[in-house]
Parts: C-alpha cells; sequence; structure tokens
C-alpha cells in the first residue's frame, strides 16, 4: 500500500522552500523528513524543491526528476537524496519467463538509473553529493521505519 500526506513542517527556521507544500509519498520519506528537523547535524533541508531534468533510456525523452532530499549538514557538505526501496536500486534477477512483473522491474531499474546518473552530475557540477537512502541506510541513521 502507497502512503501520501502532507508533512507539517515543525521547524520552520531549517526547511528550505515553502514549508506549505511538503509532500511525502512513502512512510520512509515521512520518518526520514522527521530525522532532518530533529537530528542538530542537519542545518537545513527541503523536499522535492530541486528539479533535474534527464533524458530516460526506456524512452529517450526528457523528462524532470524531483529529488526526495536535498540536505545540508553543519560540516557544509550537502546531499541530494532519492530514498528507494533496496529491491529498486539493483537490477531485477532473470526468471526463466520474461512476466509482465519483471518487464515492469526492469523499466522501474532503467528510469531510476536515468534519474541517478543525471543527478550525480547535478551534484558533481555543484560540489555536492548525491546519495541513494535505502531501508538499511534509514536504519543505519537511526530512522525508525514504523508507520506511525
Amino acid at each position: 500500500m502507497a502512503y501520501k500526506g502532507r508533512y507539517t513542517i515543525k521547524n520552520k527556521d531549517k526547511y528550505l522552500g515553502d514549508p506549505s507544500k511538503v509532500i511525502y509519498r512513502s512512510l520512509w520519506e515521512r520518518n526520514a523528513f522527521r530525522w532532518c528537523e530533529g537530528t542538530p547535524r542537519v542545518k537545513k533541508w527541503n523536499s522535492e524543491e530541486i528539479v533535474i531534468p534527464y533524458k530516460c533510456k526506456t524512452d529517450n525523452k526528457i523528462h524532470r526528476y524531483f529529488i526526495d532530499l536535498l540536505v545540508e549538514l553543519s560540516n557544509g557538505d550537502i546531499i541530494l537524496v532519492e530514498i528507494k526501496p533496496k529491491k529498486q536500486t539493483v537490477p531485477p534477477k532473470n526468471p526463466k519467463r520474461k512476466t509482465r512483473k519483471y518487464l515492469n522491474e526492469v523499466t522501474t531499474y532503467i528510469k531510476n538509473t536515468s534519474k541517478w546518473e543525471a543527478a550525480q552530475r547535478f551534484a558533481d557540477h555543484k560540489g555536492w553529493k548525491f546519495q541513494v537512502w535505502t531501508e538499511d541506510t534509514l536504519k543505519n541513521l537511526g530512522i525508525k521505519l514504523l508507520k506511525s
């Protein structure tokens, strides 16, 4: 089941952008937002305020990629973050039969890698970092993955 909702910013001084338009598209994103607000190491942050054009390898068209998070740390590092399930960050296993599910997984993986390559180039150009956070990353940061 997909979760989506409006996130209420508690620390408006930390948020870069319009605090009235913050949407989470998964519980992992919502919990990452809470982490950004509550972690002293995070100086500033925003969600989906940076848009990166990218050419998708599935259709060779230009699309827009809305980065999940921009996190500015107290040490000056700026990190662009995409939050994804670990299974979407690796190529799907090649089954004996090419099912519709498998083809959808391949397409999703190709779209994701197209986005991430563009985000990496964008971050490199700015002197920033780009990271894909999975459930493992969130756990290592101490972000609870519970539903509430």
